[in-house]
């Protein structure tokens, strides 16, 4: 007989007792997957999006995922998380918040500091505030794994990190920081969430600053070229996007001693850029056998990347009971057959 978990246990137990969420960043990668699930689990949510990174269509295929009824019981609001009254308003009512809203990308950071600081940091602070404010049960928040920096050390623990190697790695470690101060200055708890590599459906395959793998799929079934940048050793812990969205619901409907708390978001296995172009070839080459031909060309090294990242997600099983579901090849394989049909 199959185990419940954790997750599939508080899936039950939200679907008979809604609650109130507030998603920034809604129409972006992440918060729109975070709003299919919560309103397929028959919740309220609130959204916000200034649409720098998201779009409408994503709303739109959510829309048309759940059905009318259930999306009657999402309201968006275009707004910015810049402004601190937006951020007031939307927070009234909310019993859990999922702060998503930042811009992402490490090139981008190099390349606009300034944007990068004010989107990922006063954002945050205006958030935290907002939340703090109207008494808001639960706060989870976007970290990154760039905050491992420098520190050579695999698999990544959360209580040891480096030196920051971009801007983008900096607003993310302040993050941390404001919410900690939070914690201990006035008492409010929230949760950092360190993604790992987060992908699949509707991430971005287009841009100056796309992430590898939608870009790479992009690529593929384009028949472009499909350059990897360095020696293609590089590693990553790669994280499909519905553990993801896992460990944010367990972690807005955490403990209270399990605040206040930085946690690990991956699998927990690494491979290599060479290899991951190999499992995406391979899918690829189901829908469009010419793909298996397909060579990649390689580049220079990233700036700001670090060389290899594996994290280990022990402190998440322990106080969240975060059991990541699919691997990086189970999470290929779904993410081909989106990008197939959507491309």
């Amino acid at each position: 007989m199959h185990k419940e978990t954790k997750f599939s246990m508080l899936c039950r137990n939200l679907r008979e007792s809604p609650k109130t969420w507030l998603i920034t960043g809604v129409a972006g990668f992440i918060g729109s997957n975070l709003l299919e699930t919560l309103l397929q689990l028959d919740q309220k949510v609130v959204g916000v999006d200034n649409f720098m990174t998201g779009y409408q269509r994503n709303l739109d295929m959510v829309r048309e995922i759940v059905g009318e009824k259930r999306w009657a019981a999402f309201t968006f609001e275009k707004g910015d998380v810049r402004d601190l009254d937006c951020c007031r308003r939307l927070a009234q009512g909310a019993d859990y918040v999922l702060h998503q809203a930042a811009l992402g990308s490490v090139p981008r950071s190099i390349d606009e500091p300034l944007l990068s600081n004010s989107c990922n940091i006063d954002g945050h602070l205006n958030m935290l505030t907002a939340a703090r404010d109207a008494g808001v049960r639960g706060f989870v928040y976007a970290a990154s794994s760039a905050t491992y920096g420098d520190e050579p050390t695999l698999p990544k623990q959360e209580d040891k990190i480096g030196r920051p190697l971009s801007p983008y790695a900096l607003t993310k470690y302040v993050n941390e920081l404001y919410a900690e101060v939070f914690a201990r200055c006035y008492g409010y708890k929230s949760i950092g969430l360190r993604y790992f590599n987060v992908f699949g459906k509707r991430q971005d395959p287009n841009g100056a600053y796309a992430a590898v793998i939608p870009l790479w799929f992009k690529a593929m079934l384009g028949n472009e070229a499909v350059i990897i940048n360095g020696d293609g050793e590089t590693s990553r812990d790669f994280c499909y996007i519905d553990n993801c969205v896992q460990a944010n619901i367990l972690a807005a409907c955490a403990d209270d001693n399990a605040k206040n708390q930085i946690y690990n978001i991956a699998f927990g296995e690494r491979i290599s850029l060479n290899q991951l172009f190999e499992a995406l070839r391979s899918e690829v080459a189901r829908f469009r056998s010419e793909a298996a031909a397909i060579t990649p060309a390689y580049g220079p090294f990233r700036e700001g990347d670090v060389r290899h990242s594996l994290a280990d997600i022990g402190k998440a099983r322990n106080l969240l009971g975060y059991e990541p579901e699919y691997n990086v090849m189970q999470g290929i394989s779904l993410a081909a057959e989106w990008y197939y049909k959507n491309l």
